[in-house]
């Protein structure tokens, strides 16, 4: 990545930056993956990711078809989808064999639909 020092400080920048130094602390292990979020304006989207090897594990986006038909009738549907993504990672997860992960926000506040991705993976049954 490009030298962040004299560019304008932009939300897309500055979430960089902080991504970066959680990333210095954060490492997923075969036995232990890091979950990385991804959050788009419309859609949230998260990884399993074994940093040992260089491989996805497990990977679920609110795209996916079995989300899809989910319709959600709360005031913020995205954050219900982001919760029911996080259940089926975790679904899919320990259908994989892992059961304990680390987390990785990815420079996102834990806050709204990247909060409700963790508690719905929680609810599923991932340890973190």
């Amino acid at each position: 990545m490009a030298k962040l020092g004299n560019l304008k400080k932009s939300r897309g920048i500055l979430r960089a930056r902080r991504h970066r130094r959680i990333r210095k602390k954060v490492r997923g292990t075969p036995h232990r993956p890091r979950l990385v979020v991804f959050r788009s304006l419309r859609n949230i989207e998260g990884q399993l990711v074994d940093d040992d090897g260089g491989r996805t594990i497990v990977g679920v986006s609110t795209l996916a078809e079995e989300l899809r038909a989910l319709k959600p009738q709360s005031p913020n549907p995205k954050v219900e989808l982001a919760r029911e993504a996080g259940k089926l990672l975790a679904r899919k997860a320990r259908e994989a064999g892992v059961e304990r992960v680390v987390f990785d926000r990815a420079g996102y506040k834990y806050h709204g639909r990247v909060k409700a991705f963790a508690e719905g993976a929680r609810e599923g049954g991932l340890i973190f």
